[in-house]
């Protein structure tokens, strides 16, 4: 078996945008067991869960919360990841910031999953392999979408900040996620 690789989802509060990110991805990719999905915040509400308001929207998505509890986003969990999905612009900075070498493999989530969107499945599948594992297929994808970068237009990729603001703006966020994570989750399916 490979050896997993790792998604860190990133935001500010890790109570919300992140932590919804991290359980639909690992309920997307999780199953073969080598893709683990973890969150923390720029600003995080350390050891809070996930954000009732949020909660509701993910568990009733067919995601787990059970267990979470937010942490502070540290130099090494960047280093330990194989690709980091910021919420917003600025979370991508921060990260990129914190630790300059990730530039290549820090998106936010919407941008990656457009990127995603536009490679070849035959180029994936030539670079990965026919019969490829969900990481090795995620780590074939990674230089690919970055390689589009300058190809694609940039749309609105942040994820709009649902946190103690009215549920319309919750499911606003909810839905600008799940479509980038069923996105995601496509392209890498073996």
């Amino acid at each position: 078996m490979p050896a997993p690789v790792t998604i860190l989802t990133v935001c500010t509060g890790n109570i919300c945008r992140s932590p919804a990110a991290e359980r639909m991805l690992q309920r997307e990719l999780g199953g073969d067991g080598t893709v683990r999905v973890a969150s923390a915040g720029i600003g995080a509400l350390v050891g809070e869960p996930v954000h009732p308001p949020m909660a509701e929207l993910v568990t009733a998505g067919g995601a787990d919360v059970d267990g979470f509890a937010a942490r502070r986003l540290t130099e090494a969990m960047i280093t330990d990841a194989t690709l980091v999905l910021g919420m917003a612009r600025e979370h991508r900075a921060a990260v990129v910031e914190l630790r300059p070498g990730a530039v290549r493999r820090t998106f936010t989530l919407r941008e990656f999953a457009r990127l995603a969107e536009t490679v070849d499945p035959a180029a994936l599948d030539a670079r990965a392999g026919e019969w490829a594992s969900t990481a090795e297929r995620l780590r074939a994808l990674i230089p690919l979408a970055a390689a589009r970068r300058s190809q694609v237009a940039a749309n609105e990729d942040d994820v709009v900040d649902p946190y103690r603001r009215a549920p319309e703006v919750y499911q606003d966020a909810y839905d600008q996620i799940a479509p980038a994570v069923t996105t995601i989750a496509r392209v890498l399916r073996p």
